[in-house]
């Protein structure tokens, strides 16, 4: 297994990071790093500190070196080394997080779902009518990965606030049995692909066949997270098994719509190595408190009335604000 750091993996050029990942070798584990820039984005943090943990778990030995790159402090920060096991070679001085950035986190639990939900709201800077589906958003994504993904070493999570754009990313990575595994127990699908599209349509869960999910699932989770990146003009993207689902911003000059069918975005599939586990991350503007309120309401109307219908649900509903 080859994790490689290159010089910038954000959400519009992650497939870099792609081309220097190596998930076929279960013996050995060895993490290498760009040698004169490193600039990630948090999802690439959650996933490689979740396959060193898993890979560890496993009785392997994680194997790497660090570059002395200008960025070397902020992934010490972030608690990168300390999840691989690797000597950053380097000391820092630890800065106050809060309103800043989560470091890497494992949980494990509800109660440390609950106190990384308090860490986040700092991050945030926005009111009740944007922060709360944000809290939503990221309290569902782990959750799912605790209750449903078989994930033993739990969900690695990990955010960063921007303030000068007034963005926040959030990165969460599990390592458990897969999109497909979990979309086939109940749905004909035969592909990472064709998993990936149906778990981003509202409605529709792993853990039942019925429209509309049932009282402890309703399927909206992965919709709602990609809707929210479309309302705030940002980017998204979802990794199981061998496919990558990636949301591309909306450009000013067009009206954001959401879609019931994530094949109908602006979009694209990448074709991955193959992981075992799932991989969200999410970009997101903070101002957007009108828009949220819009995503809501048709969300709620979905939900609570053509769901009791349950016919030509994906094509009948418009989700647009």
């Amino acid at each position: 297994m080859k994790v490689f750091l290159p010089n910038s993996a954000n959400l519009q050029n992650i497939t870099g990071l792609l081309s220097g990942l190596d998930l076929s070798n279960s013996k050995t584990f060895d993490f290498s790093m760009h040698k004169k820039w490193v600039a990630v984005h948090p999802v690439v943090l959650a996933m490689t500190a979740c396959l060193a943990e898993k890979f560890r778990e496993g009785g392997g030995v994680v194997t790497g070196k660090a570059e002395n790159v200008p960025t070397l402090a902020y992934l010490i920060r972030m608690g990168l080394f300390k999840y691989l096991g690797v000597d950053p070679g380097k000391s820092i001085t630890e800065h106050e997080e809060s309103g800043r950035f989560i470091p890497l986190t494992q949980i494990q639990n509800n109660d440390e779902l609950k106190q990384a939900i308090v860490n986040l709201v700092p991050l945030l800077h926005a009111p009740a009518a944007v922060a709360d589906p944000i809290k939503y958003v990221f309290s569902e994504m782990v959750r799912n990965a605790l209750e449903h993904s078989q994930s033993t070493v739990g969900a690695f999570v990990c955010a960063q606030y921007y303030s000068e754009s007034k963005r926040i990313a959030i990165g969460i990575a599990d390592a458990g049995i897969g999109v497909l595994n979990t979309m086939r127990q109940h749905h004909d699908v035969q592909s990472s692909r064709a998993a990936i599209r149906l778990a981003l349509q509202p409605g529709i869960t792993g853990t039942t066949s019925r429209i509309g999910g049932n009282e402890f699932n309703a399927g909206a989770g992965l919709f709602f997270t990609k809707s929210i990146a479309t309302l705030s003009r940002n980017r998204f993207c979802f990794y199981s098994g061998d496919s990558m689902f990636r949301l591309m911003k909306t450009r000013k000059r067009y009206d954001p719509e959401l879609h019931a069918d994530p094949n109908d975005d602006p979009h694209s599939f990448v074709r991955a190595p193959l992981l075992k586990g799932t991989v969200v991350g999410i970009d997101l503007s903070i101002e957007q408190g009108f828009e949220f309120a819009a995503l809501l309401e048709a969300i709620r109307e979905a939900y609570f009335i053509d769901v009791k219908q349950k016919k030509n649900y994906a094509k009948k509903i418009r989700f647009s604000p």
